[in-house]
């Protein structure tokens, strides 16, 4: 059921690229967070290579095997990283979606310099300035970008999780026109339930895990 759910959103997005005409399709993020790997691994075997967690331990506790198994998985934390968790982060994570604030940025570069190891971030904005979420100000971000270059970063996009109970297009569209101003290359936007309207926005990485794993019971 995995893989039929995957294949489907695959042709969904496919459909929506000819419509769009556009050549380059964005990636999918199986978003495999409280799942158990018996879950996931068929879509592994099937090929797939973009998968998210929230929780750093909980990458510990199911990838470590499998990504050494199947070499070219990417593995994506799309939550909210804490300063003392970095370490690890930067262990079993390729890609780092929830960068935010100066002192964790510093301390993920300190720890690719001890590991040896670079990864791509994604800066975080709170586009809809929601006291409750995570990610920097639109205000803040031109000089929050430029203090993560000169650090040494890949800063390599943006990434946004906006309100659900507002005009998410709006916001998708002020996402682009940021990402357009920093001339960078990706946008991780569009989540189960908006990501063929992230598409029309110009979203590289969609975040999908109810529409191809279900429903969750909740662990978070």
């Amino acid at each position: 059921m995995v893989v039929k759910n995957f294949i489907h959103i695959e042709n969904q997005i496919k459909s929506k690229a000819k419509d769009l005409k556009n050549g380059s399709l964005p990636k999918i993020i199986a978003v495999s967070k409280t799942f158990e790997m018996s879950h996931i691994l068929p879509l592994v075997e099937y090929g797939h290579l973009d998968y998210g967690e929230n929780k750093v331990q909980e990458a510990l506790e199911k990838w470590p095997v499998i990504k050494n198994r199947y070499k070219n998985i990417k593995l994506h934390l799309i939550g909210k990283l804490q300063t003392n968790k970095v370490k690890n982060a930067v262990k079993i994570f390729d890609y780092i979606h929830s960068v935010d604030n100066e002192k964790l940025a510093k301390k993920i570069f300190d720890e690719q310099v001890k590991q040896n190891r670079k990864i791509k971030i994604f800066l975080q904005i709170n586009i809809g300035y929601e006291t409750q979420k995570a990610g920097i100000n639109v205000s803040q971000l031109k000089n929050f970008y430029n203090y993560c270059k000169e650090l040494g970063l890949d800063v390599v996009g943006l990434m946004c999780i906006p309100p659900i109970d507002r005009d998410t297009n709006k916001y998708f569209k002020q996402m682009s026109v940021l990402k357009k101003t920093l001339n960078l290359k990706e946008l991780s936007m569009g989540m189960s339930s908006d990501y063929l309207l992230a598409m029309q926005n110009e979203s590289t990485y969609l975040r999908i895990g109810t529409n191809i794993f279900g429903e969750r019971t909740y662990k978070i």
